[in-house]
């Protein structure tokens, strides 16, 4: 199978090219059902058929633009899916603006929408479906990839572990060669094979179909001989650096003009267009929470000022994005008291300073709302991390790794944190790893799936006293 694979790459366009077809005779076929019914005239066949002669080799040139025919064993589904979509909608618009330009008023753009809506989906099945084959195929022990080691350390081990949880990959290390370990040695049922040294000399009567150099710290002096004789080889080479215990978050490299920079921590939202994209959806997500929640807002308002003595609001001081103070909003839910009582402490269960009506708006979250303000004048986010007070901030930076990273964002009024439960008197050590997660893997529609959760279970805090 393996060495058959550039014909198995054809076959992916034929099947691709298929797919195409069927689903441009679907909406033929619609088009056709939809003039007889409604007596509107059409083109002759001729003509579609000799559009579709030009449209099957133009969106296989965008699949390849899209990456659609590099090798998937580790891309995701949603990835590829994601291309797939990419790619039908450049093509569309591409073919939207050139009926536009030759004013050819009379295509259907019914056939085309249907087109590209089936084209999608079915592309979608089909690559799934090959997929599935492949993996499981990989799994029997076919269509394999054969990768040597060079060098054994932390990263070494990780690149086996994974290896051998994930079969379906088709990946097979042939060995392991170490300067530091004994010839012999095994790991997860890879030996090591020998020296460094020995690699032109395996190279000679192996040929892996990768190299991967994944040499420790203490090695790295090595590393320009190493690459010297991998690239003398002809093989693939790939480099691991082994820094998982300096860095063990994701980092990212950028290239200012030729020179690789690895950045400790990928943050989306540093983007530009990233952080205007999330602002704007802010601005308007929390102008239309205060119209659609006003009456609520307005209830409570009143109970609070018939039921206790006090502000309405209470302000209390948060660090925000970069380390900044601000001052977050929410309906006061306790007896009103110095500022010194109010520092002493987290909230506890059955406090006797929470009011009877506090207790029902804090846990169902309503005491939250005035932070819509907070979003609109721009200190917070409706998704993301939760801030925290000064002292307590203090506090953990000394005592959790990598707490402040959490600054790098806007906090928001709810985070992937807390719709995994991580709210009010839980683990401090647990919603860093949670907020780490979301900064580091921010998407737009990963906020919206935050939100949704938030709507569907992050309502009512179990743990909100």
């Amino acid at each position: 199978m393996k060495e058959n694979q550039k014909y198995l790459n054809r076959l992916q366009v034929v099947l691709d090219a298929i797919v195409m077809i069927v689903s441009y005779l679907f909406g033929w076929y619609v088009m056709m059902t939809y003039t007889r019914v409604s007596g509107v005239g059409v083109l002759p066949p001729e003509v579609y058929l000799m559009a579709l002669a030009a449209i099957v080799p133009f969106f296989l040139l965008l699949y390849y633009a899209f990456n659609l025919y590099v090798s998937n064993r580790l891309e995701g589904r949603w990835r590829e899916g994601g291309n797939i979509l990419k790619a039908n909608a450049v093509g569309g618009l591409t073919l939207m603006a050139i009926l536009f330009m030759l004013r050819q008023m009379d295509v259907s753009r019914m056939l085309l929408s249907v087109f590209l809506v089936t084209n999608v989906i079915l592309t979608a099945v089909e690559r799934n479906v090959v997929r599935i084959i492949l993996m499981r195929a990989r799994t029997l022990g076919l269509n394999q990839k054969y990768i040597l080691l060079v060098g054994y350390s932390h990263a070494a081990e990780e690149y086996i572990d994974r290896i051998v949880a994930n079969p379906q990959w088709g990946y097979k290390v042939l060995g392991i060669l170490s300067d530091d370990t004994e010839a012999g040695t095994r790991y997860k049922g890879v030996e090591i094979l020998g020296q460094i040294g020995s690699l032109n000399t395996l190279l000679t009567y192996h040929t892996p179909d990768e190299i991967a150099i994944t040499v420790g710290l203490n090695e790295y002096y090595k590393l320009e001989r190493i690459v010297a004789m991998c690239e003398k080889s002809g093989v693939h080479t790939k480099f691991i650096p082994d820094y998982s215990n300096i860095i063990p978050t994701k980092p990212y490299t950028e290239d200012i003009l030729g020179l690789p920079v690895i950045n400790i921590r990928h943050v989306p939202l540093s983007n530009a267009f990233n952080a205007t994209m999330k602002r704007c959806v802010d601005i308007v997500g929390s102008i239309f929470c205060l119209i659609l929640f006003s009456p609520v807002m307005l209830l409570t308002a009143v109970l609070i000022k018939t039921t206790s003595k006090g502000p309405l609001i209470f302000s209390q001081e948060r660090v925000g994005r970069h380390n900044r103070p601000f001052r977050m909003y929410k309906f006061r839910s306790m007896e009103q008291q110095s500022d010194e009582d109010e520092k002493k402490g987290w909230t506890t269960r059955n406090d006797p300073r929470v009011t009877g009506i506090g207790k029902f708006i804090r846990k169902t979250s309503i005491d939250e709302m005035p932070q819509f303000f907070n979003v609109l004048k721009g200190d917070m986010s409706l998704v993301g991390p939760r801030p925290e007070r000064p002292q307590y901030v203090e506090k953990f930076r000394e005592e959790i790794p990598r707490y402040m990273v959490k600054h790098q964002v806007r906090p928001g009024m709810t985070g992937w944190a807390q719709v995994h439960g991580y709210r009010g008197n839980t683990s401090i050590r647990k919603r860093i790893d949670y907020d780490l997660y979301y900064i580091e893997n921010w998407t737009m529609s990963l906020d919206l799936k935050i939100l949704l959760m938030t709507v569907f279970k992050g309502f009512v805090n179990k743990n909100a006293y």
